[in-house]
């Protein structure tokens, strides 16, 4: 499995349901090779719109013991309203997909908190969620059915449609 090839597979879906819903969207990377952290950020940085903005990164999971498994939501170190999203974004993964979400309750929230260069430089709310460990071998299997990215991509889209149900601006 390619990671890359996961991850824009669940984008893939998620601006197709963007689209069917008339929910105005941006994807940062719609080129076939990678660019650098820096330019996506820049690329989100500069988007003019006076609709709601959230960044979300999506990937696949990877670690060194076979047996890691799971759904992970990071947002930047403190509270802000990134934590809203994420915590939102976990219970909908949770309710979807019955993957074992990996969790850090230290700051009173589900998310994990980390200093990845996305998280930190954008000028939105952000998240970088891990939607499986490709390094597991039965958790790989299912990340490559159709069925499992289906419902990766409604779980972030779910959470999406449930921004100002729960009160988040992401403008403020």
């Amino acid at each position: 499995m390619f990671e890359w090839e996961y991850n824009r597979a669940i984008v893939d879906r998620l601006e197709y349901m963007s689209i069917q819903r008339g929910i105005a969207h941006h994807i940062l990377v719609p080129e076939c090779e990678d660019i650098s952290l820096e330019e996506r950020c820049k690329r989100a940085n500069e988007l003019k719109s006076d609709l709601p903005k959230v960044v979300i990164s999506i990937h696949g999971n990877a670690a060194g013991v076979e047996s890691a498994n799971g759904y992970e939501v990071f947002t930047s170190p403190g509270r802000t309203q990134s934590d809203d999203f994420a915590t939102i974004f976990y219970h909908k993964a949770q309710e979807l997909t019955h993957l074992k979400m990996r969790q850090d309750f230290s700051d009173g929230d589900p998310d994990k908190e980390s200093r990845f260069y996305i998280l930190i430089h954008t000028a939105m709310p952000c998240i970088l969620t891990e939607s499986g460990f490709y390094t597991n071998p039965n958790e790989c299997r299912r990340m490559l059915s159709d069925a499992f990215r289906d419902t990766v991509a409604l779980a972030h889209f779910e959470a999406i449609l449930h921004i100002e149900k729960y009160g988040l601006n992401p403008n403020a």
